[in-house]
């Protein structure tokens, strides 16, 4: 599910749901927004994209509304890489924030 047994074909909505209750989340559209983007970039690269990288590809698909550091930091109040990787199902991140 997340880091040291790390499965991206195994997650799923309802995995995703459970790890964000477990970080104090309800998932709304704009939530899953970024979790999707993050895996699509994830997939395409396989690398997880720093936030600078998040919000120019935030920018670009959503516009500048949606493709800003307030947005996604107010979404994911413990970092949009850490927290919504880990809701992403996504291995666990070495980048330094």
């Amino acid at each position: 599910m997340y880091n040291k047994k790390y499965k991206h074909s195994i997650w799923n909505k309802k995995i995703a749901e459970k790890i964000a209750i477990k970080e104090g989340i309800t998932l709304t559209s704009d939530h899953w927004k970024i979790i999707y983007l993050l895996r699509v970039l994830y997939k395409k690269f396989n690398i997880i994209p720093n936030v600078r990288i998040l919000i120019i590809s935030l920018k670009e698909k959503y516009g500048p509304s949606k493709g800003n550091s307030s947005y996604i930091f107010n979404l994911f109040p413990k970092g949009p890489i850490q927290q919504g990787s880990k809701i992403a199902g996504l291995p666990k991140t070495n980048i330094c924030l």
